[in-house]
């Protein structure tokens, strides 16, 4: 058997050896941070009830159905002990955020969706790291790379990754916010990192930024007016409230994250599979609306904006055409799709002609 799984019982020092080498193996494998937290999650546990009972997870179900498996790991995975948690920039060599923002004719994806789904590759890496451990000292793991109930950014804090800001994101004062975060759950005892001080201070540069008033206190967002939850999570008809204020943002939202000074450190992606993909970064409003579903499907496949479909990628850039100036172009691109199949996708288009020529159109026809 390895020397190192024979010491394991010798007490903390060998464990503590362990972690360390477990920190290195993630640098090795591209993360740019990797910590390790123990399972005690109450007072985020206490936060997300209340945050449930509020309402403000909308209709993300799944937010609760899980049960305490979200905010205890133990119940989740039976015989964990630690979460090794891990981050990765994705802030990609693209066209500037704040250019496509201005330019209302072209269409802002989110910075983190620009690439190949994170998923895949947060996972391929992790599972290697869980794998390259358990080769020394074997322990039972799984991966997580948002796609359980895992409470990722208090395990992160717990880690010592950063802390919580104010828009509720992880924040490190090396790298800003702009990373994915990703766990391994383990029944190895290791020895855990401290959660660092928060750094926010006075500053509330997110919370005006957030076009839609989301960010309804420090600390707390209502995803029900978040541009992110609108046009990635809802199903069906976008609040016509909320439609003006979505701008040219069609897929996510960035715009907490760009006022926040912190992300003057943000770093940018090593990893080739987060590079743009299919021009999305600097694409034009009315050529994206111009795809049929069989361009989506083939455009979008391995990225995370496939899970959305057409009819909600559809709906998304009606809204942002009726927010573009008036145009041949843009009036000539939804007259075609005046009267699409899609009821959901119809009702936007004719609210964005509305928007056009002075007569908004309530209710789908």
């Amino acid at each position: 058997m390895n020397l190192v799984h024979d010491n394991l019982s010798g007490g903390q020092e060998s464990l503590a050896s362990l972690a360390a080498d477990i920190k290195t193996w993630g640098r090795a494998l591209g993360f740019d941070e990797v910590g390790i937290a123990d399972t005690g999650l109450a007072d985020a546990e206490a936060g997300l009830t209340a945050w449930l009972e509020a309402g403000c997870h909308g209709q993300m179900d799944y937010m609760y159905k899980h049960g305490v498996k979200r905010s205890r790991p133990e119940v989740l995975v039976p015989g964990t002990r630690r979460v090794i948690s891990a981050r990765m920039s994705y802030l990609p060599d693209a066209e500037d955020a704040l250019a496509v923002l201005g330019d209302p004719a072209r269409a802002y994806v989110s910075r983190y969706a620009l690439g190949r789904d994170y998923h895949k590759v947060l996972r391929a890496r992790l599972q290697k790291l869980a794998d390259r451990i358990a080769a020394v000292a074997p322990h039972a793991a799984r991966v997580f790379v948002d796609s359980a109930p895992v409470m990722e950014v208090a395990l992160a804090e717990k880690a010592g990754l950063g802390w919580r800001g104010k828009h509720t994101l992880l924040l490190s004062r090396q790298a800003g916010s702009f990373f994915f975060l990703g766990e391994i759950y383990t029944d190895l005892a290791l020895p855990v990192d401290a959660a660092p001080e928060a750094h926010c201070g006075r500053c509330s540069a997110c919370i005006t930024a957030c076009p839609t008033g989301a960010i309804v206190a420090p600390y707390r967002v209502d995803a029900r007016r978040c541009i992110s939850y609108l046009t990635i999570e809802l199903k069906g008809a976008i609040p016509e409230e909320f439609r003006p204020m979505m701008g040219n943002r069609i897929y996510g939202c960035d715009d907490c994250q760009l006022a926040c000074p912190w992300n003057r450190f943000a770093r940018k992606a090593v990893e080739p599979d987060f590079a743009p993909r299919h021009g999305l970064d600097r694409a034009g409003l009315v050529a994206l609306f111009h795809w049929s579903e069989a361009d989506f499907t083939e455009r979008m496949a391995g990225s995370p904006i496939y899970r959305i479909g057409y009819e909600r990628w559809s709906r998304n850039l009606a809204v942002a055409l009726g927010n573009a100036q008036c145009a041949e172009d843009v009036l000539a691109a939804l007259a075609l799709r005046r009267e699409d199949s899609s009821p959901v996708v119809r009702e936007h288009v004719r609210w964005a002609l509305g928007r056009h020529d002075g007569s908004p159109v309530k209710g789908a026809v």
